[in-house]
C-alpha cells in the first residue's frame, strides 16, 4: 500500500510516500533467549569456550529453527556472566558446523577473543580434522581436493563444486585413509578452507558421498551387491547412525590472551562407533 491506498507492483514510488507492506507471517524477534539445553563443555576460561556438539543440534537460529539451537544454549551456560550478551555478534561462535554433523566448536566469551580466533580461521592457522566414513573404496591412500564450491545452479539446497572458477568460492580439503571397509572407507579429512558443507561437497566430487547424507544421496545403497541380507544390513546400519557419517574430531588454535597452543580432540559420537563396528563385523564375517 502507498499512503493508505493499495497499488500495483508496477507503482513508482514518490518522494514522500508512505509505504506499507503486509507480511503472510507474524514479525519475527531475532533476539537470543537463553534456553536451558544441555552442554557438553570441553574446556572453559574467562575468554573461551570449547564445545562437543551433538548431531541433530542446529547451531544457530535461523529458518525454521528459532528456538533449541547451539546459541540458545551458550546463551543460558553464560547467562550469569555480564560480560556476555548473547545478541552482540562481537562474541559468540567464531565458526559453525552442520546440524547433523558432531564434534568440536570454539566459542569466544570477549570481543578480543572472538577477533584474535576469527583471524586464525580466515589465516588458515587452526588445525581442524574430521572423520567420515564415505561410500566406495578410496583408491589413493591421501589426497587433496580443490575446487571452488557455490549453490548447486540445479538444486539450491545443495552445495556444488563449480566448473566455472570464476564462481564459487575456493576451497581446499586433505584427506588420508584410515580403514577400509569393503563398501565403504573411513577417512580423515583436514579443512585448509572452511566453506559451507565443504567435506560433504568434494567427497561427493571424487565419488565418495558421505554414508547417510540425505542431502547428497548418501542415504541410498551406493555401493554393494544386490542381496537382499546385504540391504537389510546397510538399512541396519543407515538406523544405527541417522545422519551423516561425519564428525569435527580436533581443533587446535592459539589462545587468544595467553599465546599459547591448544589442542582438543573428541572420541568419535557412539553412532559412527557403532556404524564403524557393524561394517567391521560384515567384512570379517565375508572374509571367513
Amino acid at each position: 500500500m502507498a499512503n493508505g491506498k493499495p497499488v500495483k507492483s508496477s507503482y513508482k514510488v514518490k518522494p514522500n510516500d508512505v509505504l506499507t507492506l503486509m507480511l503472510d507471517r507474524p514479525r519475527y524477534e531475532n533476539d537470543i533467549i537463553p534456553e536451558d539445553i544441555p552442554l557438553n563443555v570441553v574446556y572453559e576460561d574467562d575468554d573461551l569456550m570449547v564445545i562437543n556438539k551433538p548431531a541433530g543440534l542446529v547451531v544457530h537460529p535461523g529458518c525454521g529453527n528459532y528456538h533449541g539451537t547451539l546459541v540458545n544454549a551458550i546463551a543460558w551456560h553464560l547467562k550469569d556472566n555480564p560480560k556476555y550478551d548473547p545478541n552482540d555478534p562481537q562474541v559468540g561462535l567464531v565458526h559453525r558446523i552442520d546440524k547433523d554433523t558432531s564434534g568440536l566448536l570454539v566459542v569466544a566469551k570477549t570481543p578480543d577473543a572472538k577477533t584474535h580466533l576469527g583471524l586464525q580461521f580466515f589465516n588458515k592457522t587452526t588445525k581442524r580434522k574430521y572423520n567420515a566414513l564415505v561410500w566406495g573404496t578410496v583408491e589413493k591412500d591421501e589426497g587433496t581436493i580443490v575446487g571452488n564450491i557455490g549453490r548447486n545452479p540445479k538444486d539450491r539446497m545443495q552445495m556444488a563444486v563449480l566448473s566455472d572458477p570464476t564462481q564459487g568460492k575456493h576451497a581446499v580439503t586433505h584427506y588420508k585413509v584410515l580403514e577400509r571397509l569393503g563398501y565403504v572407507t573411513l577417512v580423515e579429512c583436514v579443512l585448509e578452507t572452511g566453506r559451507t558443507h565443504q567435506i560433504r561437497v568434494h567427497m561427493k566430487h571424487i565419488g565418495h558421498t558421505l554414508f547417510n547424507d540425505e542431502r547428497y544421496g548418501g542415504h541410498e545403497i551406493l555401493k554393494g551387491t544386490h542381496f537382499s541380507k546385504y540391504k537389510q544390513f546397510v538399512n541396519n546400519c543407515f538406523e544405527a547412525c541417522p545422519r551423516q557419517a561425519l564428525h569435527a574430531m580436533t581443533l587446535g588454535f592459539v589462545h587468544p590472551r595467553t599465546g599459547e597452543e591448544m589442542f582438543f580432540t573428541s572420541p568419535l559420537a557412539d553412532d559412527i562407533v557403532e556404524l564403524i563396528d557393524k561394517w567391521r563385523t560384515y567384512i570379517s564375517n565375508r572374509e571367513l
